[in-house]
Formats: C-alpha cells, structure tokens, sequence
C-alpha cells in the first residue's frame, strides 16, 4: 500500500477510532450511572450498589491477562467486534428479560459482570492496537482524543443518565444503550486493524504454543524490559494509594467538611474538566521527547496534590474558600492524570513489541485492577481509625519514595538514551 493512502487511511482511523471509543465509552458511563440509580431506588441499599461494583471490577481483574493473550494470538478487529456484539447483546438480553419478566437484582448483577468482561477486552485490544491503526507520527494525537471521549463520557455520562433516568422507563433506557453499541460496532467494522502492523500472519510455529506458554512468555517479555516492568510496577503503585483519594476525597469533602452534595458532584467533575483539557492539549502539542521523565514529574505533582486534601482540615477554611480550594485542586488534578497517562501511553505503543503488546496491557489492567478492590478496603477502614490528613499526607509521601525509587536517574537514563546530553547540556533536565 502506498504511503500516502496509508496515512490517508490512518487520519479515517483517527476519527472512527475517537466516535467508537466516544459511544461506547459514553454509553458504559450511562449505563453505569443509571442502573446504579435504579439499583439504589429498588433496594435502598449501600450493600447492594457494592456488590454491582464488585460485579464490574472483580471480572476485569481476574480475565484481563487472558484479553491481552487474545489480543495477540487472534485478529484484533475480530476480538474488538465480538466483545461490543457480546456488550450489545448482554444490554439487549437484559432488556428482554426485563419485558418478559421484570428486572431482577440477579440479572442486573449478571449484566453488569458481562458487560465487564466484554468491555475489557474492547478495551484491552484497543489499547494494543493504536499502534496498528494510527501512523507513528501521530500516536500522542490519537491517545490525546481517546482521553478526551474518555474525559467527556465521565462529564456527560451521569448528566445524561440521570437525564434518562428520570424521564424514560429502564426499558427505553436500556433500548439506547443496545442502539450506542450497534453503532460503535458498525464504526469498527470498517477499520483496518493491521494497516501499521510488522507481523505476518499467525505462523505455523506459533500455533503450535498453548496458551499457558506463551502467557508466560509475555510475563517473561515484561521481566526482562526493565523500562516496562517500571512503568507496569508505577502504575500499580498509583492504584493503591490513589484509592486514598477515592476514598478520602468523599470522606473529607462530604463527611468532614460537611459540602454539599450538588457542591461535592461539581468537585467531582473538575476531574474530569481538567483531564478534558489535558487532553485537547496533547491532541495538537508535539510529542514529548523524553516521556518517562515528564510522567515522573506528573506522578510526583498528583502526589503533592495528594497531600493538599488534607489542607482545609489543618488550617481550617470557610465553607466557600473549601469548595473552590477542592474544584482548583481537583481540576489541577486531572491536568496531571492526562501528564502521566498519555506521554506513558505513547510510549508502550512504541517501545513494546507488537507480539507481545496485548499481553503487556492485559498484565497491566490486571494488576493496576486487582489493587483497588484492596486500596478501597484497606483505606476505608483507616479513614475510620486514624485522621484524614494523616493518611493523605502517608499515602503521598509514599508514592513520593516510590516514584522516585522506580524512576531514578538510571532508569531514566535506560528509557531514554539521549538524555544524558540532555543533562550536559542543562543541568536542570532532571
């Protein structure tokens, strides 16, 4: 194929990828957001929203090793279609049974397990397959747009599905959520998962592999990248302890400092806005030149900002100054979400070898998964025993010594070669 069709080719892929990613991420944060709803409004009970969320977070945890062995042994666009049709039709059978039968708790927990089994493996596929899709040139650009349709499903999402919630039955709700899948589906089906790729088909050697083995082999593969396994170790280590904040920015903000809840859903927002405009950002920037190092300074400026939760709880704030102190604090976060994720994004696209990139991820979203569950817990019962401000202000300075330990100078240095030139030249790179 020529070159010039082939980047054609990859701005077509730019855009779908970014509407797919768009719908079907919008259409999971509405789905969430209003059976969450409709979960709370049936039974009344804390309990039974936990066991929803563990219904979506424990199936991602357990399979995702298994989505990126898929990735890698099997054609990507078929892996991508199979798991929105799957996503599609666990939407659908539940809106059947809910005609039929009324919905029941047991078949929503049901939905919400597969609908999270075959939403990671979209997503997991995906995540190996930017690198295929997009031109080399271009990669920061297409990760800059996929944190966008992230960042917009996480602000319209609820707004939309409280919208629908309230005004259309859960049948017509459900009704959109199958219509969202079908289109991402159709947009998919007319993108070439291969366009970029350096690998010939499946050869008769590796066929030959169980899957066992060559699971191993990608455990293996991120062992002996000492670059990868720092960045896979790092991430787990900001799941856990940024669980601190997912925990603890309620238990301030709403329990301790006493803001209220349309207050609270605005702070909560500015997450997102910030992530958003972090995100634009990327889209049209060049690409960051040494990407470990920036992530590095990302990671160590969420982890301040970790600790400045606990600041109105120190020095005391009026009720306003609070509320504006945790939205600047909060959109300054997400800013610094996008620093980290998208330069690192690149980066795995590029340095990981294309056989083994969708085990890579897998490993990745297993790991950084199985550590919330465990962050939650854990942090929900300090955050009953011990003062806020004390385990906000541990939990950054312990991703403080982590960060710096994993991403010390020579790491760097191994990362990115050319950036001891860098600091000959000014010394003020580290």
């Amino acid at each position: 194929m020529q070159e010039a069709v082939r980047i054609k080719r990859a701005t077509y892929h730019l855009y779908t990828f970014t509407a797919s990613k768009l719908i079907s991420t919008f259409g999971s944060s509405v789905y969430a957001f209003g059976i969450s709803l409709y979960v709370l409004a049936l039974t009344g009970s804390a309990a039974s929203f936990a066991i929803n969320l563990i219904c979506s977070i424990l199936p991602r945890s357990l399979l995702a090793p298994f989505a990126g062995y898929a990735a890698d042994k099997y054609s990507k666009k078929a892996i991508v279609i199979l798991s929105q049709l799957a996503s599609m039709l666990a939407v659908a059978g539940l809106l059947v049974f809910g005609l039929t039968n009324g919905l029941s708790l047991t078949a929503i927990y049901t939905t919400t397990a597969l609908l999270s089994v075959s939403s990671m493996f979209t997503g997991v596929t995906f995540s190996s397959s930017i690198a295929n899709l997009i031109d080399p040139d271009r990669i920061q650009r297409a990760m800059g747009f996929n944190q966008s349709a992230i960042s917009i499903a996480a602000i319209g999402g609820p707004v939309v599905g409280g919208i629908l919630f309230g005004f259309v039955s859960m049948n017509v709700f459900l009704g959109i959520q199958v219509a969202a899948y079908a289109i991402a589906v159709l947009l998919e089906s007319t993108m070439n998962f291969r366009l970029f790729t350096a690998r010939a088909e499946n050869a008769a050697g590796e066929m030959k592999k169980t899957m066992l083995t060559e699971m191993k082999e990608g455990f293996s593969y991120l062992k002996s990248n000492r670059v990868i396994m720092v960045i896979v170790t790092t991430a787990i280590g900001i799941n856990f302890f940024f669980s601190s904040l997912m925990i603890g920015l309620p238990f301030i903000a709403v329990q301790q400092l006493r803001v209220e809840a349309t207050h609270f859903g605005m702070i909560e927002a500015m997450i997102a806005v910030g992530m958003l405009a972090a995100s634009i950002y990327f889209s049209v920037s060049k690409e960051v030149k040494f990407p470990l190092q920036f992530a590095k300074r990302g990671i160590l400026a969420m982890s301040v900002l970790l600790a400045g939760m606990g600041v109105p709880l120190v020095i005391g704030m009026s009720y306003a100054a609070a509320v504006v102190y945790f939205l600047l604090l909060m959109l300054v976060f997400g800013i610094t979400n996008v620093c980290v994720n998208t330069p690192i994004g690149v980066m795995m696209q590029k340095d990981v070898e294309e056989e083994y990139r969708g085990r890579v991820f897998g490993i990745l979203e297993s790991m950084a998964m199985a550590m919330m569950p465990l962050g939650y817990l854990l942090f929900g019962l300090l955050y009953d025993l011990v003062p806020a401000e004390y385990i906000v202000g541990a939990s950054s300075l312990c991703l403080i010594a982590l960060t710096s330990y994993l991403m010390r100078p020579s790491v760097l240095e191994e990362a990115h070669p050319e950036l001891q030139k860098a600091i000959l030249n000014n010394p003020e790179t580290l």
